[in-house]
């Protein structure tokens, strides 16, 4: 087996963490790492939070790194001309791209793709959400409900941001009768976390085959049997309506998808939406204003920002 991988650095800023990482997502990526040390910083203020950090990446002075891994092979010069153009283009949007440096080079697989197994903790989200990979030991404390997680090469460890205000929304508003579908499932946390919540029905979808796979895999590691995952778009792949429907994505991805999510919802359900950067909340709030949704709660956490929303429209 090959194990030489190339590897795609950005240094950037991290309000532009999320965009480059849909970037590379949109390529045949095998694998994204994150080094940020607004995160870092965020877990040294909240030493309770976090099981671990790495006191190096404080060192960081130039903004974030985000890696992406490859194979080589003859579509790689196309994903990275593809790559550099998005790229220059997403200070368009009011996004800091801050150094915007890209460099290519040539790695050994051991270097990446278990080293960062050892940085991830079980860390808890919320009231009573832990999510602990697969690979370490915790002994539950009562009212915990453990969510076990592998995340692979899929987006969604429960460490970032978005991911953890989505995860106390759901805590929030999902009900033991609830109907959730989680738009862009990734690794499967949010399904799988509305499911450990006792939703009677929870749907994943997922446009990436890599993360429909991780999902899947994740499902069967917490032995749940209410979720179901699924390959392809929201509108294409799911049937009947949801009490809940959450995306954590991208704003511009989100104000897209707001007419589709009407057409899924039921009347008073709750579209709880993140991976939106602070630049971006206002173009959010007022698409959702516009279509029959009323704003229930903006949450930020760092540069980041979710959005819960109720809809009171007429049914679709």
């Amino acid at each position: 087996m090959d194990k030489e991988w190339l590897e795609v650095t950005f240094v950037t800023s991290s309000e532009a963490v999320e965009a480059v990482s849909g970037i590379l997502y949109n390529t045949n990526v095998k694998g994204v790492s994150i080094e940020d040390p607004e995160d870092v910083e965020f877990k040294k203020k909240h030493p309770g939070d976090w099981d671990y950090f790495d006191e190096t990446l404080l060192e960081i002075k130039d903004g974030a790194i985000i890696k992406g891994y490859y194979k080589e092979d003859e579509k790689f010069q196309e994903y990275i001309d593809y790559i550099r153009e998005s790229f220059e283009k997403i200070s368009d949007y009011g996004i800091d791209k801050g150094k915007g440096l890209i460099t290519v080079s040539k790695v050994n697989e051991e270097d990446w793709e278990n080293n960062w197994k050892k940085y991830y903790k079980p860390v808890k989200v919320g009231e009573k959400i832990v999510v602990k990979p697969i690979w370490e030991e915790y002994k539950s404390e009562k009212g915990d409900i453990v969510v076990e997680l592998d995340p692979g090469m899929a987006f969604g460890t429960g460490t970032h941001e978005t991911t953890r205000m989505c995860i106390k929304a759901l805590e929030k508003y999902v009900k033991k009768d609830s109907t959730v579908f989680d738009i862009g499932t990734g690794s499967g946390i949010l399904a799988i976390t509305a499911a450990k919540l006792e939703a009677a029905k929870v749907v994943g979808v997922d446009l990436d085959p890599v993360a429909v796979t991780s999902a899947k895999e994740n499902v069967k590691y917490n032995s749940i049997d209410n979720i179901e995952i699924l390959y392809g778009n929201l509108l294409d792949v799911v049937q009947g309506k949801a009490d809940i429907i959450v995306a954590n994505i991208i704003a511009d991805v989100i104000i897209f998808l707001v007419e589709d999510v009407k057409k899924c919802i039921n009347k008073g359900g709750y579209f709880i939406s993140s991976g939106i950067i602070n630049a971006r909340k206002d173009d959010v709030v007022n698409k959702l204003n516009q279509s029959g949704f009323e704003i229930q709660e903006v949450n930020v956490d760092g540069e980041w920002v979710s959005v819960v929303a109720k809809y009171n429209g007429e049914c679709a």
